[in-house]
């Protein structure tokens, strides 16, 4: 009997998990720009109104943060300033360099003109930063979805779930970061209410979106299918990643089934909180970290083993010190200039 060796080279990851943490957290910024588009044209005093302090903390935070994740992703200032100097319209990178400061801008002036009490501002801007956010929602996904060589990634559904799970996570990033706001500011129940509705609404659609998948892909032999199928066939730790994703989307939804009647406890938020946003993470890790696992050519699976220094867990542990860093310095300086509660809602 002749035995066969066959030998594949191991490449290392071309995603590192900086784009994990940028993906996230560019998902919660347009979630929350377009939610804070919705505030801005809110009757005052109604439910969405109240919910607006909560919107524009998120909203500021992640803006600021992701492209602090982009520029560590990219490693050398040289690569960011190549986007500039060498301008390539085909590239979904290079398009995006100058789509990204345009949104940071605009949810930052419309941070700024809550901050200041100019309701008319806020109008004037909101409709610019939803096309803004349309935009980066596109780019994020089709700069992932281009990669022809990863089935899994080379499918249309690819940018609709990034999206959704990326809104999803918005919600529960919401729900934590409500209970940092000065009293004062803080949205009552039945806003919350509100925004457990549109999570609702929006963890059916992405249930919709995930089934459509699987059905047509199944239909028609889609690349992308037939490959989560034989991962799941071939791979028991893939098999049982799959599983876990399924059971963790049915506790998401019953969570939140059982906000109907738990809103009222802090406890329950800070839960819901963290699934929401736990989930959406998660899922970015195993789109970019579990994939870049699964050889383009050969058999066979990478094991990825997450480094201890700043391009692994140091890198993860960092960005979340700098969302809480700025969730502290927002509310100490809404302590000491608490400029939105006093002036009145001018031009």
């Amino acid at each position: 009997m002749q035995i066969i060796e066959l030998l594949t080279p191991a490449y290392e990851a071309a995603w590192l998990p900086w784009a994990v943490q940028y993906f996230f957290l560019a998902g919660v910024a347009t979630g929350a720009a377009l939610l804070g588009a919705a505030c801005a044209f809110a009757p005052q005093g109604s439910r969405l109104a109240r919910l607006t302090p909560v919107v524009i903390f998120t909203l500021a935070i992640a803006a600021i943060a992701a492209p602090v994740s982009l520029l560590a992703d990219l490693h050398q200032p040289g690569r960011f300033w190549h986007f500039y100097a060498h301008f390539t319209p085909w590239s979904w990178m290079s398009i995006g360099s100058l789509l990204l400061p345009a949104f940071v801008t605009l949810s930052l002036a419309l941070c700024a003109s809550w901050w200041l009490g100019r309701s008319g501002w806020m109008r004037l801007i909101a409709p610019l930063l939803v096309l803004s956010a349309l935009t980066i929602v596109v780019y994020t996904g089709a700069e992932v979805m281009v990669v022809r060589a990863r089935p899994l990634w080379n499918t249309a559904w690819l940018p609709i779930n990034l999206a959704l799970t990326g809104w999803l996570a918005a919600a529960g990033v919401m729900f934590i970061v409500e209970r940092f706001l000065p009293p004062a500011l803080r949205p009552q129940d039945d806003a919350l209410q509100l925004l457990r509705t549109v999570a609702l609404a929006l963890a059916g659609a992405l249930a919709l979106a995930t089934v459509s998948w699987a059905a047509l892909g199944m239909a028609t032999g889609a690349p992308s299918v037939m490959a989560a199928a034989r991962l799941w066939g071939d791979f028991p730790v893939w098999r049982w990643g799959m599983v876990l994703s399924a059971l963790g989307g049915i506790a998401v939804l019953a969570v939140l089934l059982a906000g109907r009647t738990r809103i009222a406890c802090p406890y329950y938020r800070i839960v819901l909180g963290l699934l929401l946003a736990g989930s959406a993470w998660a899922f970015r890790w195993a789109l970019f970290m579990s994939v870049q696992g699964v050889p383009k050519f050969g058999a066979g699976l990478y094991l990825y083993t997450m480094p201890l220094g700043g391009d692994g867990l140091l890198g993860i542990v960092g960005v979340a010190g700098l969302c809480v860093a700025l969730v502290a310095l927002a509310s100490w300086a809404l302590e000491l200039f608490p400029a939105r509660q006093t002036r009145p809602a001018t031009v």
